[in-house]
């Protein structure tokens, strides 16, 4: 047979499929290269591979570790030097007006408000402003300016058997301050009564110092002279409950006043 008889045959033969060679009879799609090329070379791209869960996850953590707030307590807020200047002064002030108000006299130290005024200081302002606002009040008067219960002034105050009690401003107040800056305020009942805890340590530092006053400047026994404080002290506690309770409507409405350090 001739190869145009074959060409002819093939032709009218169906079973051939028409794209096949004349040297190797198979189809050309049969070829595995042929089938997977345009396959490959056609896939579309999908979309979501770039923008879907799978991506935007792998981005989270870092998006949120750069906008979360840092856990850790700050030590201390930055304070206005002005502000504490005129917060020192105004209760340097308070101290006097209530120390110059009409006393009673109960023997040798009359009664005032000074330990009122010194313990509410102190839980308002914390220590260190309250230290100095009392200093300030002994300083005032040191120089000659009549704050003192009784309208006395200079230095023989500090002389007499009462300068136990005014060397125990600052103390005290510096006391009282550095408790309520550490207590929790989680309300109005529960911050009364932490800060109570502070004004009466405050009161305690200034009966402490005062019954040594006494014994020293004034002619008496440790045990004298403590018999003669002790008729101040129910007086006292209740000036520093009323204190404690004046402080906490002091923080509720300023927060920022004195704000509750944290331990580390």
């Amino acid at each position: 047979m001739t190869d145009h008889s074959r060409a002819d045959s093939a032709a009218a033969d169906p079973t051939i499929p028409k794209n096949a060679t004349a040297s190797t009879g198979l189809p050309a799609a049969a070829s595995p290269t042929a089938a997977i090329a345009p396959t490959a070379a056609t896939a579309p791209t999908d979309p979501a591979a770039s923008t879907g869960p799978a991506a935007t996850t792998g981005s989270t953590p870092a998006t949120t570790a750069a906008t979360a707030p840092d856990p850790r307590p700050r030590s201390r807020q930055r304070r206005n030097p002005a502000t504490d200047l005129a917060l020192i002064a105004t209760f340097a002030a308070l101290i006097a007006v209530c120390a110059i108000l009409p006393a009673i006299s109960l023997g040798p130290v009359p009664f005032t408000l000074q330990t009122f005024a010194i313990v509410l200081t102190g839980a308002v302002l914390g220590a260190r402003r309250g230290f100095f606002a009392a200093l300030l009040y002994l300083a005032v008067g040191a120089i000659g300016l009549p704050v003192f219960a009784g309208g006395s002034a200079g230095l023989a105050p500090f002389a007499g058997p009462t300068m136990g009690y005014l060397v125990s401003f600052p103390f005290a107040a510096a006391a009282a301050g550095f408790i309520a800056s550490r207590i929790p305020r989680r309300g109005a009942v529960a911050t009364t009564l932490a800060l109570l805890l502070a004004t009466v340590v405050g009161v305690a530092v200034n009966h402490v110092l005062g019954i040594a006053g006494l014994a020293w400047r004034g002619g008496m026994s440790v045990g004298q002279a403590a018999i003669v404080d002790v008729a101040f002290l129910p007086l006292d506690l209740v000036k520093a409950l009323l204190a404690a309770i004046v402080a906490t409507a002091v923080h509720r409405a300023f927060p920022a006043l004195l704000p509750v350090r944290v331990r580390r």
